[in-house]
């Protein structure tokens, strides 16, 4: 089996898409020498800038059906490495430079390193398999809108389990080479192993209970083996292979953690380490983001697009929104499923600020700021009387008056019984509607906004029908009005450099400020950077409090920093996966904060 060089993959392509129709291998037995390729096969100036010429996301990999994003350029396939990760087994290492992803895949990096070509389309980054199927000896074939891969056959030679000091460690013994898949649930990995295994193996291995391992067993199933842990759920098992000899090794154990720092693209960087705040240990993962960088920008996200309304887990949520990461941001109601703080979106206020709490501004060039924001908006009458909004577009009522405009969506629906509401078109007022009951649907005129009244009768008196309205509306401080993208969560963390923290003037709860819980936050850099940062369980214990969530971003060098919603919700998404934690075990979300990617030229 021969790997063909890439200018003829291109030409077997286009010969059997003419002859078979739609069948595209890019192995092959026997080729000719270039010089004898067909005329139309493009110049190397022209393969110089290579375009998509198909993709999809079916992969049949060693006859299982798999789905995975993958993309064919005109010299190269490459599938998302989020779908190398899950599905090969690949692992991504340490790299400074975003030309080229260094791997480990049943291969030493300091003798033999794997070094695979990225490339951008849509929202995932796609990793060149070339040198993969290469050395491997994998088959590709492009068939349709799937992708077709078949790895040599593989045995299990061996099965051990020993404890370490650390925990407990399994390792699978293979004769060559052959990917993996992982399947977690909290406290239970199934590991299937494209490999088939002797069944005196399965017979004569003797699982027992480790330090960390509860139970063990193997399973043979066809060309597959199957192996299920079962271990305390607030752990996640490490799974890794070597060579000389090839071995798949499951370690078990508190601080499986892996430091990692990528620069998956210019002006993205994936970070992962363990912070030291006194005795405790806790796991970090970030993305660096540069605001500045050419084609990088930064917006809030919505769970339902359509509406404020609706909550969804962010991998979903950022999925449909097309971004390249994400992390959760804001607060809302789990209830009604509405926002609780600040939402701009390019200079559109999808939800107003609440409880003079912390929230983050940011501009095109560069520019933010992280502090306590209000939004103070004042109706003037035609009769000369000025009423003050209790909230603008928000999940946070209360006594007065609240107005939705139709960034809230196209309907309005009542938050509270015995709800006043009053249509405004055109900054005049045509209609008032006394509604009893929460949960009733009304519409929001397109061309001006909902007053809603909340036990506030002499705000009625002067709101009759007819009545001329001005709005205006100011940002406490005036410098947040700079920003067209704006976020609100709180407490404020770090400003200047130094801890601020003080949950209580943001109206936080003792109970919240105390407990110990996995943080999101957002910070900025003394280079001018966005980190999105999560922070879990320390080794042994609890997550972190506010303040210890403070003392660790001090530690990281945060000249600014918000703490975002926390526990459950904290998520962190970078081109199709979930680093920070089990997508099964991250909550639904409101909101997030995108990063959209338009790769240069």
């Amino acid at each position: 089996m021969v790997l063909m060089s890439p200018l003829l993959v291109v030409a077997l392509s286009l010969t059997l898409n003419k002859q078979q129709g739609n069948a595209e291998p890019f192995q092959s037995a026997s080729l000719t020498p270039a010089a004898q390729s067909p005329a139309w096969v493009p110049t190397l100036a022209q393969a110089s800038i290579p375009r998509i010429i198909r993709q999809g996301e079916r992969v049949v990999l060693n006859g299982k059906e798999l789905s995975m994003p993958w993309s064919q350029r005109q010299q190269e396939v490459g599938i998302a490495d989020a779908g190398l990760i899950a599905s090969m087994g690949v692992e991504l290492l340490d790299t400074n430079t975003a030309k080229q992803q260094p791997v480990r895949w049943f291969s030493d990096h300091r003798t033999t390193p794997l070094n695979l070509m990225p490339w951008f389309n849509q929202h995932y980054r796609y990793l060149d398999i070339t040198e993969l199927a290469t050395q491997f000896g994998w088959q590709v074939q492009v068939r349709g809108d799937t992708l077709q891969i078949a790895t040599p056959s593989a045995q299990i030679t061996a099965v051990r389990q020993g404890p370490q000091d650390w925990g407990d460690r399994v390792v699978i013994d293979l004769n060559q080479p052959t990917p993996w898949q992982v399947s977690e649930q909290a406290g239970e990995t199934v590991i299937a192993i494209d490999a088939q295994i002797d069944p005196s193996v399965v017979r004569t291995f003797a699982a027992k209970a480790g330090k960390q391992i509860q139970s063990l067993k193997l399973e043979a199933r066809g060309n597959q083996t199957l192996l299920r842990l079962t271990y305390p759920g607030s752990l996640r098992p490490r799974i890794w292979s070597l060579n000389n000899p090839n071995r798949l090794l499951i370690d078990v154990r508190p601080d499986s953690l892996v430091e990692r720092n990528i620069l998956w693209t210019d002006g993205i960087r994936w970070q992962q380490q363990w912070v030291n705040l006194g005795a405790s240990q806790f796991p970090v993962v970030m993305l660096e983001l540069d605001p500045r960088q050419s084609g990088l920008s930064l917006k809030p996200i919505l769970s339902n697009p359509a509406g404020n309304g609706g909550t969804a887990p962010l991998l979903t949520a950022a999925k449909q929104s097309q971004v390249i990461a994400a992390i959760n941001a804001g607060f809302f109601n789990r209830n009604n499923q509405l926002p609780l703080g600040a939402i701009r979106r390019d200079h559109q206020w999808l939800s107003g600020p609440i409880l003079n709490r912390g929230a983050i501004g940011w501009n095109e060039a560069g520019d933010l700021k992280i502090g306590h924001l209000k939004l103070q908006e004042t109706l003037t009458t035609s009769t000369g009387q000025r009423l003050t909004m209790q909230a603008t577009n928000s999940g946070y009522v209360g006594a007065g008056v609240a107005r939705y405009t139709p960034e809230w969506g196209q309907k309005y629906t009542t938050i509270l019984d015995a709800e006043t509401l009053i249509t405004v078109e055109r900054n005049r007022i045509t209609k008032h509607q006394p509604v009893e009951k929460a949960g009733q649907l009304l519409s929001i005129p397109r061309e001006g906004y909902l007053l809603v009244v909340r036990a506030d009768q002499a705000a009625l008196s002067n709101l009759a029908v007819g009545t001329t309205l001005q709005v205006e509306a100011a940002t406490l401080p005036d410098e947040f009005s700079r920003y067209a993208q704006i976020l609100g969560a709180g407490p404020v963390l770090i400003r200047d450099r130094q801890v601020v923290l003080n949950p209580q003037s943001e109206q936080f709860s003792t109970s919240f400020t105390q407990e110990g819980a996995p943080r999101s936050v957002i910070a900025t850099t003394a280079e001018g950077k966005i980190a999105f940062v999560t922070v879990h369980h320390r080794i042994n214990g609890s997550g972190p409090t506010l303040s210890e969530v403070a003392q660790i971003m001090r530690q990281l060098g945060a000249v600014q920093a918000l703490n975002l919603d926390g526990g459950s919700s904290t998520t962190l998404y970078l081109g199709g996966q979930i680093l920070n934690r089990l997508p099964s075990t991250a909550a639904r979300i409101h909101n997030g904060i995108g990063v959209f990617l338009q790769p240069n030229p």
